[in-house]
């Protein structure tokens, strides 16, 4: 059965933006500071060039993936990857209002504005037995919030960014936990760690 996974890259200090959305720069320095070329179907994000072990993790994770889920502020924010998302999957957005833009879904974004679980719902469907990837942050929070996730990537780098968003920001039900890790793999500026939520 496949499995809904939340990712992030995270600073020391546990955070995924630091203020005002800033600090991106620092947070994915490891996607450009490697000898492996990973391709993109965006075509306003260019390829990532990573480490030959973070290559073998990702590179394998990627193929896993069926579709994802976004919210409305991320893909705004990407100006929806200019088109396509980068790993060349459908992307689930949830958002309260579909933009007037897209009118229609298409192979590239399907829009879902009735909560979580029916982004989370339509995501499977479009994966076909693949997994599901939900973005992190508020996408995240809410799938462990309502017992959706299965599993957490991690993908820590060695920056302090000292105050931002961290990764399950005002989680409700706190404490949480999880096991593991089941999974750790050192690139060249990361540390890719997995685990499993304890259910």
């Amino acid at each position: 059965m496949s499995k809904v996974i939340a990712g992030a890259t995270m600073s020391l200090d546990g955070f995924i933006a630091g203020p005002g959305e800033s600090g991106f720069d620092l947070l994915f320095q490891w996607y450009g500071n490697g000898d492996v070329e990973i391709p993109s179907d965006s075509p306003n994000v260019p390829a990532s060039r990573v480490s030959a072990a973070s290559a073998e993790l990702v590179q394998a994770e990627y193929a896993g993936i069926g579709a994802l889920v976004v919210g409305r502020h991320l893909y705004d924010m990407t100006k929806a990857w200019g088109g396509r998302h980068p790993l060349g999957v459908t992307t689930v957005v949830l958002t309260h209002q579909r933009p007037a833009d897209r009118p229609e879904d298409d192979e590239n974004f399907v829009f879902v504005t009735e909560g979580i679980e029916a982004a989370v719902a339509k995501a499977r469907e479009l994966a076909g037995g693949k997994n599901v990837v939900v973005n992190g942050g508020q996408m995240a929070r809410q799938c462990l919030e309502a017992g959706l996730l299965d599993e957490v990537g991690v993908e820590l780098v060695p920056v302090v960014l000292g105050a931002g968003k961290p990764l399950f920001a005002e989680l409700s039900g706190a404490p949480v936990q999880f096991e593991g890790p089941h999974t750790v793999v050192q690139g060249t500026g990361v540390t890719h760690l997995r685990y499993r939520v304890k259910k």
